[in-house]
């Protein structure tokens, strides 16, 4: 092994160890900064040396290329669904079948928590993450490896030879839903209505650095095919699981009896909204594995399990008055003020009313008797109102003409539902781009929360970003909780944070419509902020994955002489305005696959259909899913089809597997 080789094995090793700390054990040992400087190392790695990347290696979770469609997969062991019981008697009833077949008096019960998201199907091959794919319609389901190698609890390797097989379910946490919905109401987007359908949308993506920005999870449960093995029982199965570091819900547990099962079930209905994640239900599985081939399945289900659900909960309450708040971008958003309820296990005085179409599509008024439910069991949200129970002195709400924090007065822009302050200056924007600037995703300002912004606000402390590089120790002791600890602390992190990476910067800043995603591309290509600064419109278009809306926010927000002033300031503070992340290589550059469009067909048999996927793109080179007069390659493997045909009757040069393997060797 070269010392190369060794370098990157051992970073490879560190960083895996450090995911799995953080994702699956939920212990993080270093803080984020260490862990991007380690990633960042890697890559740089890589790209230097593109014959040593591997598909295990924690460099390939960030997301690829967009894809052009989702492949078909066939299930080979169906994904079945499960049968529903709604009370304590049917889930007797379940018991009392179950015991009748196997002529048992009690059977060992495994109960687990049924996670509200979307199940998948993980494939390993040799130890490595090959597959992963939707249920579908239980026989065929679609490819979305790419997206769900973006899930850092995902293992990319496993220490298990044999193919295995691994179902579960992704989903997106309580604080990732709420983090999106935010963003994308600030941005005049439609909301998510609960975390299942943002997961399910975001796992369904074509572009997987979207997948990846919103920060999903996933719980392993079950197995579909596997040749790991003699294990007797469910219970067991999850601990091998569990060993082999995949992340097992650590809630399940071993019941004897049915009696033991209900006691579980009532435990988590009550205690169901203290978890940080969704579930709508209990699964209850026979635990002794012997026992399911007795019991066998239905056309749909297998007779061996049984799902119980968890009842809707809404409540009726008055609605009192409406209030307003300015978001970052300007967007004001209205919400309920309600006499205080219970829902879902808390005490609701607050519920989303979104913008001033969903108030006249419900035809919500002040006064107004109200049903509410929690969007996902997070966010209060009035659903509809008792029109019978309305009182006919009630008013109908008008959104204002003007600003609540500055007074300027409100516009909707063409083709979005929010009313927006435009005013830059607004007190609660400028409260609110401090708070973005110093969140995890942007600056990553470690102790500089909302709280403390306010009071730094309110203090006359700091208005704009510059000013957060220009605080001084003696200004932060006068204030209320802050302590000589938290001030250095404070202070350390604001200094750290000036050797971001331009990418931060840029997200930091609050540029409309632009994301992580579309901030890294940019500080990628642009390479400098002055670059980004002077880009015209029809410079920007060119650049991958920036659109006309994007292009033309970012020439509108560097047009203006304050924003150009404070990109000024910040150089002089010594905030770093360049990109420090891996460049392309000479290699990529001169690559003959460099800006070419490559289909690849037919089986491989040196290397697997990702990994050729891969190797192209690290050389600059871009695989899609169908043969067209845009074509320049196609890589015909062993039993080629339709797409070998249609290249050769459009004169597309093609290669075979060993052509291909020279070339890049």
């Amino acid at each position: 092994m070269t010392s190369i080789e060794k370098q990157i094995t051992e970073l490879r090793q560190l960083l895996d160890q450090y995911n799995y700390q953080y994702y699956v054990l939920d212990h993080p040992t270093v803080p984020d900064a260490e862990y991007d400087r380690l990633m960042n190392e890697l890559i740089a790695l890589e790209n230097k040396h593109p014959e040593l990347i591997r598909p295990d290696s924690p460099s390939q979770r960030i997301g690829g290329k967009p894809l052009e469609g989702f492949e078909k997969v066939e299930h080979h062991v169906p994904m079945m669904s499960l049968a529903n019981a709604f009370s304590s008697q049917e889930l007797r009833d379940f018991d009392r079948r179950v015991r009748q077949e196997l002529a048992l008096d009690t059977v060992d019960y495994v109960c687990e928590l049924k996670i509200d998201g979307l199940a998948v199907s993980l494939r390993y091959q040799e130890g490595l993450f090959q597959q992963g794919a939707t249920r579908g319609d239980g026989s065929i389901g679609e490819d979305i490896s790419q997206n769900l190698r973006t899930i850092r609890s995902l293992p990319l390797s496993i220490d298990e030879a044999n193919t295995i097989e691994v179902r579960g379910e992704a989903f997106m946490p309580k604080r990732s839903f709420i983090h999106l919905n935010k963003a994308r109401e600030e941005q005049g987007l439609e909301l998510f209505a609960n975390p299942r359908n943002a997961a399910a949308g975001s796992l369904r993506q074509l572009d997987p650095k979207i997948a990846a920005e919103r920060q999903l999870d996933i719980f392993l449960y079950a197995v579909g095919e596997w040749e790991a093995g003699t294990i007797e029982t469910h219970s067991e199965r999850l601990l091998y699981l569990s060993e082999l570091g995949f992340k097992i819900n650590r809630e399940w547990e071993k019941c004897q009896g049915i009696d033991q099962v209900i006691q579980y079930v009532e435990k988590w209905v009550e205690k169901r909204n203290d978890l940080p994640y969704d579930i709508d239900g209990i699964v209850v599985k026979v635990d002794r594995l012997e026992y399911h081939e007795i019991l066998k399945t239905t056309a749909k289900s297998p007779r061996w399990a049984i799902a119980y659900k968890f009842p809707a909960e809404e409540a009726v309450t008055k609605l009192i008055d409406v209030i307003l708040s300015v978001g970052r971008t300007g967007v004001v958003t209205p919400t309920a003020l309600l006499e205080p309820v219970q829902v879902a296990g808390t005490t609701v005085q607050r519920a989303s009313l979104h913008n001033e179409d969903y108030i006249m599509e419900k035809d919500i008024r002040l006064n107004d008797t109200v049903v509410i439910k929690k969007a996902g069991d997070i966010i209060p949200e009035v659903v509809r109102v008792i029109p019978e129970q309305r009182n006919k002195t009630v008013e109908r709400f008008k959104m204002p003409d003007h600003c609540p924090s500055c007074g300027t007065e409100l516009v909707r822009l063409e083709g979005e539902v929010a009313l927006r302050c435009m005013n830059p200056n607004c007190p609660a924007q400028l409260k609110e781009g401090l708070i973005h600037f110093a969140s995890r995703n942007a600056m990553n300002i470690d102790g500089l929360g909302e709280k403390l912004i306010e009071q730094l606000y309110n203090h006359q402390l700091v208005h704009r970003v510059t000013d957060l590089y220009q605080l001084n120790r003696e200004e932060l002791l006068a204030l209320e909780r802050m302590g000589t600890k938290s001030v250095d602390n404070l202070l350390r992190a604001i200094e750290a944070s000036k050797s971001n990476s331009l990418e931060r910067l840029l997200f930091g800043l609050g540029i409309r419509f632009v994301g992580v995603t579309a901030a890294k591309t940019l500080a990628t290509y642009f390479g400098e902020i002055e670059k980004i600064q002077q880009a015209s419109y029809e410079e920007l278009i060119t650049v991958d994955e920036i659109g006309e809306k994007m292009a033309n926010s970012i020439v509108r927000y560097f047009a203006t002489d304050e924003v150009n002033l404070m990109i000024g300031k910040l150089k002089e503070l010594g905030v770093n305005t360049s990109y420090l992340g891996p460049k392309p290589t000479a290699e990529n550059i001169n690559s003959l696959f460099q800006d070419k469009t490559i289909v690849l067909t037919g089986k491989l048999k040196q290397l697997t259909r990702n990994e050729a996927k891969e190797k192209i793109e690290s050389l600059g080179g871009k695989v899609t899913g169908s043969v067209s007069k845009k074509t320049d390659l196609l890589i015909a493997g062993e039993d080629a089809g339709s797409k070998l045909t249609k290249a050769e009757q459009l004169g597309i040069e093609i290669w075979n597997e060993q052509q291909f393997i020279e070339e890049i060797e």
